[in-house]
């Protein structure tokens, strides 16, 4: 009797949108191209549903600092570059991943995040402080002895004990915050090697952050490495191999050796022709630092010494290296340049990098099945630009928005604080600037002249996959992390494999 009822009330419901649009085909607006363009989108959310499968893999992708502004102007940037209407243009992940929420940032200890408990939120489920990785908040910041018994559990390492392979790639260097989060625990995210750590650290015996990647006790360890941040790999007294001028960072251990030795079916690689050349048959995992601190931005990547991969070619590497693993994977993929083209004030390069992470999205959906991946797109935290004025339809995105009142032009795009202001004088009269530059720094309110700061507002969570769904409305950053276990399962797979 319930399945018949329900039945009924399902054809009623038919009914019901058929009648609906019969009556919508009336209205005067009927023809317009945008009524017509909703009507296509409602249909496809109303056929949309839910997928509760258990995910065999999860791909998440943490755009550092792609505030909701920084997605708009990405669009519009996007789609102007290929000649077509910016405002109307749909970036990849928009349309691959449909169910969405806004992601609060704050922390334990501050209503402004940095990437390091952001990120550690995100793989790990809790709220901890600003500084700090892979503890919770009864640690204290940069205090070694504090973080004993504090530390926590990622969905990377619960992923290994399950049996599964884990990947993580970054634009950044891989012993910066957000991919460090993966695997490291540390009670100061700038103890990246061990010339970085503190006295007090090392008499607690506390680890820098690259010797915790190279000794990560979890399974079997990562199956690809992938991003920058060579010194912290790298004597002192070593050259890098791509500027004869630097030199490694660490005091003791040369850790690309120590995992060369251990992996003898990996492939150790650091500039783009070895990491096009890499014998996918014979290579089971892979350990790529592609520069000695970050990567390129993507604007620049071109004119790189070593030459670089692009953040959507180290995607899909490694999707076709984890992807053999028939019990599954866990990813993170970091665009973590966004953050700093920010901190710069330097808009271009920011929409430049977004845009790219569009690209490695698109790479990665069509290597993966997506009826069994979870995918999810989100930030750790915000910036301060922001995206305002009355510019007309298809103005340049990076252009000027009109005159203020001090008879001067400004732009569309501006930052709240950061190089671009001026401490004395008033604004630079933009006349007979190219606004558009790719070295073009936006005007700011507040002068700072190191770095624009982060900002407090939410985040958008982009995802698709089994149980994305849960992601609607605004959410708690830590939430993701939630996801992401319910989705797979992993802590009681971990569990009982360790029975």
């Amino acid at each position: 009797m319930k399945i018949q009822l329900h039945t009924l009330m399902a054809g009623a419901s038919v009914l019901a949108l058929a009648s609906m649009a019969t009556a919508q085909d009336n209205l005067p607006q009927a023809d317009d191209s945008y009524f017509m363009a909703a009507q296509e989108e409602l249909a496809r959310k109303i056929a949309d549903q839910p997928n509760v499968g258990r995910a065999k893999n999860v791909v998440l992708f943490v755009v550092d600092g792609m505030s909701i502004p920084t997605i708009s102007a990405a669009r519009i940037f996007e789609g102007q570059s290929r000649g077509v209407d910016g405002e109307s243009n749909v970036l990849a992940f928009e349309e691959l991943l449909p169910y969405t929420a806004l992601s609060k940032t704050y922390t334990h200890d501050a209503q402004v995040a940095d990437s390091a408990p952001t990120a550690t939120a995100i793989v790990s489920g809790i709220k901890s402080l600003n500084g700090t990785i892979g503890v919770d908040q009864n640690t204290k910041l940069e205090d070694c002895a504090s973080q004993k018994g504090n530390e926590v559990t990622t969905i990377f390492e619960l992923a290994e004990a399950a049996g599964l392979s884990t990947g993580v790639v970054s634009t950044a260097r891989i012993t910066h915050a957000t991919p460090a989060a993966t695997y490291a625990k540390v009670a100061g995210r700038d103890w990246e090697a061990d010339s970085d750590l503190s006295e007090e650290a090392v008499q607690n015996q506390c680890k820098d952050i690259a010797a915790q990647l190279i000794d990560w006790p979890a399974g079997d360890g990562f199956e690809v490495i992938l991003g920058g941040g060579r010194s912290n790999f790298m004597l002192d007294s070593q050259a890098d191999p791509e500027d004869s001028s630097k030199t490694g960072s660490r005091k003791q251990r040369d850790l690309v050796a120590e995992w060369t030795a251990a992996h003898n079916d990996g492939a150790y690689v650091w500039n783009k022709e070895q990491f096009d050349a890499i014998d996918m048959a014979n290579t089971n995992r892979v350990l790529g630092l592609f520069n000695a601190s970050h990567m390129q931005y993507e604007a620049d990547r071109e004119g790189d010494a070593g030459g670089e991969p692009s953040l959507a070619e180290m995607s899909s590497k490694a999707i076709d290296m984890l992807s053999r693993d028939e019990d599954g994977f866990v990813l993170m993929v970091e665009a973590g340049r966004v953050d700093h083209a920010h901190h710069a004030g330097n808009a271009a390069r920011a929409l430049m990098d977004t845009v790219e992470v569009a690209a490695a999205v698109q790479a990665v959906y069509e290597k993966v099945d997506p009826a069994e991946t979870l995918i999810i797109l989100t930030a750790d935290h915000s910036h301060t630009m922001a995206f305002s004025g009355y510019p007309a339809r298809n103005n340049p995105i990076l252009g000027i928005a009109g005159t203020a009142d001090d008879e001067k032009p400004y732009t569309t795009l501006g930052y709240a604080n950061g190089p671009g202001a001026k401490a004395e004088g008033g604004r630079d009269d933009l006349t007979n600037t190219d606004t558009t530059a790719l070295d073009y720094l936006q005007q700011a309110l507040v002068p700072l002249e190191e770095s624009e700061t982060h900002a407090g507002d939410d985040v958008a969570i982009f995802a698709q996959g089994p149980w994305a769904h849960l992601f609607h409305g605004t959410v708690e950053q830590n939430l993701i992390y939630h996801v992401m276990e319910q989705a797979t399962g992993l802590a009681t797979r971990a569990a009982l494999s360790a029975m």
